[in-house]
């Protein structure tokens, strides 16, 4: 299946000169909804992974998913103030903007191997802050996993040494 087909393209959203891919037609039909979760679940069937941690809020829709498949505890990776304390955090740079991003402390285990999934890989800078938050914990990130990878916006350099899987690249 050719999960692109799946993407609808907008212009100047939500900003002028960004071209945004809309995962909201993957995500209203059902086989294209679960062929991408399953191929994520495929890819890292059998892997060394303690846990699947998402990126709120678009990760959690693949996610979630991906960890119950894979009998896996699932963690939330969220915005600010979202999570009961106790919580550390991490200010990051977006395509567009900034944010930070939290986990709490009981998350992970010391030593736990994670597969970081979100929707979009864009720049890079929300995923090095998952992978920054994981590690805080004492936990490693074993690999990170998108739907979708802006290609022409490098974010995997920023991700240094840390495996990317992407389902589709633009």
């Amino acid at each position: 299946m050719d999960l692109k087909n799946w993407i609808r393209d907008i212009p100047d959203y939500p900003q002028p000169g960004i071209l945004f891919r809309d995962l909201t037609p993957l995500l209203k039909a059902p086989e294209a909804f679960n062929y991408a979760v399953d191929s994520i679940v495929e890819r890292f069937r059998g892997s060394p992974i303690d846990a699947v941690a998402a990126i709120e809020s678009r990760g959690f829709l693949f996610g979630t998913p991906v960890a119950l498949k894979l009998g896996l505890p699932f963690v939330p990776l969220r915005k600010e103030n979202k999570l009961p304390p106790e919580v550390i955090g991490v200010d990051f740079d977006l395509e567009y903007g900034s944010g930070r991003m939290e986990i709490r402390v009981d998350a992970l285990e010391q030593g736990d191997s994670v597969l970081v999934v979100d929707d979009l890989l864009a720049t890079g800078g929300t995923a090095e802050a998952a992978a920054h938050l994981v590690e805080r914990l004492g936990a490693q990130v074993l690999a990170m996993s998108f739907v979708v990878e802006l290609g022409a916006l490098n974010g995997r350099a920023l991700l240094g040494d840390h495996e990317v899987h992407s389902l589709i690249t633009f």
